[in-house]
Parts: structure tokens; C-alpha cells; sequence
């Protein structure tokens, strides 16, 4: 059911009428009281109830807000304009805020891509875009959001591993944009018949679960010392080709092969080890 923008009389004008039949109406059943005539009260109190019955069809829209009304249970239209508003009275309102909300939602225990057991939760940032979608789809529409933004941040923490083993993968720790998107794009799909519109959606929480986290935490430290590792020697092979390079470019020394070797074997020691190496200078001749 789409939303169908309906016309509404403005509140004020029938306020001030009404009060107007209000009082004519108790001046006629005074005046018939007075004046002994049964058809002036009849007519009095008609009147006056006609004018209260009138008042129920008042109603206040807010900024931001529409108004659903339907006919013993048709639904007949929405109205957004602002302020003092009037309808038939056997019209039923019910009032749909549009303004932009968001929420939290708890931390979830999932499995990852992997298997590993982690800890996840997100922002949801969603409005209103068709109250009768959110009225007569769903049963209870802030409900209904609160329950599929959970299941679809479960669903999408499944289809992602946590960190990036391979070059271009995508993981839920270092692809913080594509996630979301991923995420925004489940939910939009979830929650349009309900009416809703999801305006953003990012990870606000995401941690291995306890009973891991530590073990993840070597493992971390232990690929980041691999890595640096294999930075560090690729760079002093670099270094030492280039030492060599320049020694034999500028004929400075002569080095048979064996010579070679333990020069690069020194190189690689002094450039590769975690701490600062003593020299130690030979006296002697070289042979």
C-alpha cells in the first residue's frame, strides 16, 4: 500500500466556527428555555452537539509528522501540512513521525568467515519516507527495524572474514567503507515495503569474542613480525646488491667469490639484526 497525499481544512478557521455554532447554539436553548419554546431548545442542543461532535475531527500535525487517516478501517489518505488541521470527524488518526532517528544496536556474538567467534555491533541511521507502508505493512514498523538491522548485520558479519589474509580481500576490519555499504545495501532491501529509508549504516563495534581475542592477538603481532621481517630483508638484499654494484663499478676492490659471499653474509647480519652488531676490525692482511 503506497502513501496517497490527502487534503485537510485548516484547523483554525473550523475552531472559530465551531465555537460560533457553540455559542448560537446555547443562545437558542436559553432563549427557548426563556421563552417557553420546545423547537429553540431542540434546535439549541442540536446545535451544541453537532459543534462538539465537529471538534473531534481537530488535529495537530508537526513538522516532520504526517497523519494517516482512515474510514472504519479503509485507509483514506496522509496528511503532512503543518498545524491545526481538520477532517471528518469518523476519520482515525494515527500520527507517524518523519523525522530522521537512529539507534545502536547490541553487540552481536557471530562467526566470521572464518569460524572465529567475534564481537559486532552498528549504527543505523533511518526515517520515514511512506507512513502508510509503515502503517498497514508492518505490524510495528520501529520494531520491525530494530529486528532486521540485527539480522542483517548477523548475515553480513558472516560473509566477511575479520582480517585480510590476501591482497584485495575484503574483511570486516580494514574495508570500513565497502562494509557499510554492504550493510546499508542489505537493509534497504529488508526494510522497503516497510516504508523506511536507511540513511547510513556503519560498524560502531567490532572486536574478536574474549574467549579468542588473545590468541587473534598473537596471531596479529605475529603476522605484523613476518611482515616487517620480509620488508627489512627484501630491503637489505637491495642494500647489498647495490653495494656490490658500486665496488665493482668503481674497481675500489676486487673480491673473488668466497670474498663475495661472507661480504654479503656481514651485510645481511648487520642489516637484518634486531640490535646495533660490535665491528670488529682485522689487522691482518685480508688472506
Amino acid at each position: 500500500m503506497k502513501e496517497n497525499p490527502t487534503q485537510s481544512l485548516p484547523g483554525i478557521p473550523v475552531l472559530l466556527v465551531l465555537i460560533v455554532a457553540l455559542l448560537l447554539g446555547a443562545w437558542l436553548g436559553l432563549n427557548g428555555v426563556r421563552t417557553a419554546a420546545p423547537v429553540s431548545v431542540i434546535a439549541g442542543v442540536l446545535v451544541i452537539a453537532l459543534g462538539i461532535f465537529a471538534l473531534v475531527g481537530l488535529y495537530m500535525v508537526e513538522p516532520n509528522q504526517a497523519a494517516v487517516l482512515s474510514l472504519f478501517g479503509k485507509y483514506v489518505g496522509t496528511v503532512k501540512d503543518n498545524g491545526l488541521r481538520w477532517n471528518n470527524p469518523f476519520f482515525t488518526k494515527r500520527k507517524v513521525s518523519q523525522r530522521v532517528r537512529n539507534f545502536e544496536s547490541g553487540k552481536l556474538k557471530v562467526n566470521e568467515l572464518d569460524g572465529s567467534p567475534i564481537e559486532i555491533a552498528a549504527v543505523i541511521v533511518w526515517q520515514v519516507v511512506d507512513s502508510a507502508e509503515a502503517v498497514y505493512n508492518v505490524d510495528d514498523y520501529e520494531s520491525f527495524v530494530h529486528i532486521q538491522s540485527e539480522s542483517a548485520l548477523r548475515t553480513m558479519a558472516t560473509s566477511y572474514p575479520y582480517d585480510q589474509h590476501e591482497e584485495g580481500q575484503v574483511s570486516l576490519r580494514s574495508h570500513a567503507a565497502e562494509i557499510s555499504q554492504h550493510l546499508q545495501d542489505a537493509l534497504a532491501e529488508r526494510l522497503a515495503n516497510a516504508g523506511v529509508q536507511v540513511l547510513d549504516a556503519r560498524i560502531s563495534h567490532l572486536a574478536y569474542a574474549p574467549e579468542i581475542a588473545q590468541a587473534m592477538l598473537q596471531r596479529q603481532q605475529a603476522n605484523a613480525i613476518i611482515a616487517a621481517r620480509t620488508r627489512i630483508v627484501a630491503g637489505a638484499v637491495g642494500m647489498v646488491e647495490m653495494a656490490l654494484a658500486e665496488l665493482q663499478k668503481n674497481g675500489v676492490v676486487h673480491l673473488d667469490e668466497e670474498r663475495k659471499a661472507q661480504m654479503v653474509s656481514n651485510l645481511l647480519v648487520v642489516l637484518c639484526g634486531e640490535r646495533a652488531t660490535q665491528p670488529v676490525v682485522n689487522a691482518g692482511t685480508l688472506y
